[in-house]
């Protein structure tokens, strides 16, 4: 009984319409709030080096959390915060081998601020999203550009072109890859400035709520045949 189906990715919307579950859907990304999620630099310059904001999950990126985060952040002896839920004991262990200490649950409009505090961050997505889900990234990396933290992502395929790799972040293949990223992220202040201005361009020009909402108006248009609704609600 609906008229369709946003889904926040081809890959779903693909998959809604080849197994006949709607007969119209509409790919419709996450995107950043802006009015939140902003640069919000330290006070000071005494900042840490990395912040990892997601949960531990049900096992579904363990490793990948080893390689990608703790390992690298061992290796090079950063400083740094890990927040999120669903942590085993084992897990917070791990941080703080790790050097790194776990703060646990954070709201999400502290967020911006506490990447503020920080000079780099990771995005690690879940093997499902990895194996089944490719060109979806979470919403955190559209949060974390927006804040203008530089940003290093264990590997997954923008199939969709949301952005530009190389440019807004930096994919590291393999944990030696991510360590060698992080440590050009922090000791090549270039390198930092143009992820962060980057990063902030696309999110400007492409990943706000307010282009979802532009997007859901046209949408919303092509459902009721009553024309442009995007230029009448403007």
């Amino acid at each position: 009984g609906y008229d369709g189906v946003l889904a926040f990715g081809e890959t779903v919307r693909e998959r809604f319409v080849s197994l006949g579950w709607a007969r119209r859907a509409w790919t419709w990304h996450e995107a950043a709030d802006t009015h939140v999620f902003q640069p919000r630099p330290a006070a000071d310059d005494r900042r840490d080096d990395i912040v990892w904001v997601g949960n531990w999950g049900d096992d579904e990126r363990t490793a990948e959390l080893h390689e990608y985060l703790l390992a690298p952040a061992r290796h090079l002896g950063l400083t740094g915060h890990v927040h999120g839920v669903r942590y085993p004991d084992a897990g917070i262990s791990a941080v703080a081998a790790a050097g790194l200490e776990f703060g646990g649950r954070i709201a999400n409009h502290c967020v911006p601020t506490t990447f503020g505090r920080h000079r780099v961050t990771v995005h690690v997505p879940r093997r499902p999203y990895v194996a089944a889900l490719p060109g979806i990234p979470t919403i955190r990396v559209f949060e974390a550009l927006a804040c203008g933290i530089p940003l290093v992502c264990a590997p997954w395929d923008d199939a969709e072109g949301l952005f530009r790799p190389g440019d807004d972040y930096l994919v590291a293949r393999d944990g030696a890859a991510m360590t060698a990223h992080l440590r050009a992220v922090l000791e090549d202040r270039d390198l930092a400035r143009h992820l962060r201005a980057s990063g902030l361009a696309t999110i400007a020009r492409r990943h706000t709520c307010r282009h979802r909402v532009d997007e859901l108006l046209r949408i919303v248009s092509t459902t009721t045949g009553e024309g442009d609704v995007s230029a009448r609600a403007s």
